[in-house]
């Protein structure tokens, strides 16, 4: 995989050492953590130096490379199964999930408050996710899980505006039903709205395509929480476990 993005990754300097490890090696292992959910201190020896993997993983992180990377390869796969490089219709959700002691931005969810009485209230954060109607992540955006869907739709919305364009069409849940999201840009918001008397998970059209991404982001152990400090950390890794799915897909049939 490093060889094929290359292109995308910052180039090495021109003077100095020559690098100890290949790139290949030091992608391997920031995967491996977001995959075991290890620290990066315990790290196997047969990468390299934790440190090493780290302060690359910080590089690419504050390059918005693994966004940059992610945004090819959803190209890249739509071309492959014959579908227009920018989608027209897109579907949006949110994730709550849990922080540990790690730190940083985080909130309690109003909304989970009300649906869980007798269950722990999640404190925590929120992921974001704009996906295609096959499921391949558009934009990922982890914010502090007090911010409610109506809040943090529209500012998605909006950021989708300048790499999906032609996006015209969105479904979303009743949680973004709100003149802040229907508003924010020129993309007209269907809400997908649950079966009457629903009781427990039902698969609802269109809502079940994002759903089954959580789901799929969510078998990295890295991700079972939101282990990060930072909200730039968060948002990396979550775009990490949308390359290695569209990885996977291209690879399948290749």
């Amino acid at each position: 995989m490093a060889g094929d993005r290359e292109p995308l990754l910052p180039k090495p300097k021109t003077r100095g050492r020559r690098w100890r490890w290949p790139l290949r090696e030091i992608v391997n292992a920031s995967f491996y953590v977001m995959r075991s959910g290890c620290a990066w201190r315990l790290l196997p020896a047969d990468f390299p130096p934790w440190s090493t993997v780290y302060r690359w993983f910080a590089t690419w992180r504050d390059g918005c490379v693994f966004e940059r990377i992610n945004h090819a390869l959803v190209i890249a796969d739509r071309e492959r199964v014959g579908r227009e490089a920018g989608p027209s219709a897109a579907i949006i959700d949110s994730q709550s999930v849990k922080t540990t002691e790690a730190g940083g931005p985080r909130g309690y969810d109003a909304g989970k408050k009300r649906q869980r009485r007798r269950c722990a209230e999640i404190n925590g954060r929120k992921r974001h996710a704009m996906v295609d109607m096959d499921g391949r992540a558009l934009l990922l955006e982890p914010h502090p899980a007090s911010i409610q869907d109506r809040d943090g739709g529209g500012p998605l919305l909006r950021a989708s505006r300048a790499l999906y364009p032609f996006v015209a069409r969105g479904f979303a849940d009743s949680g973004y039903n709100h003149e802040r999201v229907a508003n924010s840009t020129s993309i007209v918001v269907e809400i997908v709205r649950k079966i009457a008397g629903q009781i427990g998970f039902v698969v609802l059209p269109r809502r079940w395509v994002v759903e089954r991404f959580f789901a799929w982001i969510n078998r990295n152990r890295r991700l079972a929480k939101d282990f990060e400090a930072t909200i730039d950390s968060a948002r990396a890794f979550l775009y990490a476990a949308s390359i290695m799915l569209l990885v996977r897909r291209i690879a399948r049939d290749a």
